[in-house]
């Protein structure tokens, strides 16, 4: 297990966000999906935690076969998605996935993130434990401005340097904007990647964080770069923005005949009837034992800068979520 904190900041107040942050997973979503690839919505609702109070749960399965190495095609089902369930009580949330159809073949793996938002420039050690922060949690702060994105997602018209909002005049970003910046927020995200294969792990999960962190920088950039089309929605508009959205991007994937049903444990008689695009999973909203905080800091361990890994396994959801708290990967 590989634990970091990652802390992006934003021209924005966590309020504003809050309405960017569904804008923007709900576009990006949209944009990414095709026919048998992309990310179904099979359950968006209110759900109410003792704990946190009311928030949303989201139920998502990315397709990812055409996103596979030529080699891996070859041996999953034509049928291969990653399940994302989303606990959100803005500001704060919880995002974990893992893989929905199993076979023997494939390796265990997890991604969970735990978020919280607050209006300053990410100078909170403490803002996920009532204690001093772990020192051996790394730190790693995200510039939305200046941290190098992937050539091939790079944008212009979405680059904080070169954007300038009309509707809020906040933009063009100067080097050392984080400083200066008002108003501001950041996004802090504790994220804990597990691949538990002997030989493997520790190189696998340093090139996930890779990938999220990635993930984390463009859908940043993407929220602020779009801020004239959210800033003047409420709530419940982005709400129905979302809905509508959501609809028009399964129409879009469109659905076919699953060639394998494969679970880990059996599922229980009260599961719930999916789309005819996918097997069942349960009903239950409840967060299963493994999405709970992680409550062991892993020790930091040797591993090499790089890794060279086929270049589709990149841009996967995440979450929203990415992600949403929504990290998505494409």
């Amino acid at each position: 297990m590989l634990l970091k904190e990652y802390r992006i900041c934003m021209p924005l107040t966590v309020e504003e966000y809050r309405i960017g942050q569904l804008y923007m997973i709900s576009k990006h979503s949209h944009e990414q999906s095709e026919r048998g690839e992309g990310v179904e919505v099979v359950q968006n609702e209110p759900y109410e935690d003792p704990n946190y109070g009311p928030g949303q749960f989201t139920e998502k399965r990315i397709y990812l076969n055409n996103k596979l190495p030529s080699w891996a095609r070859a041996v999953v089902p034509k049928i291969f998605y990653v399940t994302e369930k989303a606990w959100n009580y803005y500001p704060y949330t919880i995002t974990g996935n893992y893989s929905c159809l199993l076979c023997s073949f494939l390796p265990k793996f997890s991604i969970h993130v735990e978020t919280k938002y607050e209006d300053n420039k990410g100078i909170n050690d403490n803002i996920f434990d009532t204690e001093p922060r772990d020192e051996e949690t790394e730190v790693c702060f995200i510039d939305i401005a200046y941290d190098e994105i992937p050539e091939r997602y790079y944008k212009e018209s979405e680059d904080p340097r070169y954007f300038k909002s009309e509707k809020t005049t906040r933009g063009l970003l100067k080097e050392g904007w984080r400083d200066t910046q008002d108003p501001i927020m950041c996004s802090y995200k504790l994220v804990t990647v597990k691949f538990e294969v002997w030989g493997l792990q520790t190189r696998v999960e340093q090139f996930v964080h890779k990938v999220v962190r990635d993930v984390l920088l463009l859908g940043h950039r993407q929220a602020f770069a779009w801020v004239d089309e959210w800033i003047d929605m409420t709530i419940e508009e982005v709400r129905e923005y979302e809905r509508a959205t959501q609809e028009a991007t399964n129409k879009k994937l469109g659905t076919f005949p699953p060639a394998i049903s494969i679970s880990e444990t059996p599922l229980p008689a009260c599961a719930r009837s999916g789309p005819s695009s996918a097997p069942s999973t349960p009903l239950s909203t409840e967060a299963p034992d493994f999405l709970s905080v992680p409550k062991d800091r892993p020790r930091k361990k040797s591993a090499p800068e790089t890794l060279t890994l086929p270049d589709p396994f990149g841009f996967v959801v995440i979450v929203s979520s990415v992600g949403g708290n929504a990290l998505q990967v494409t």
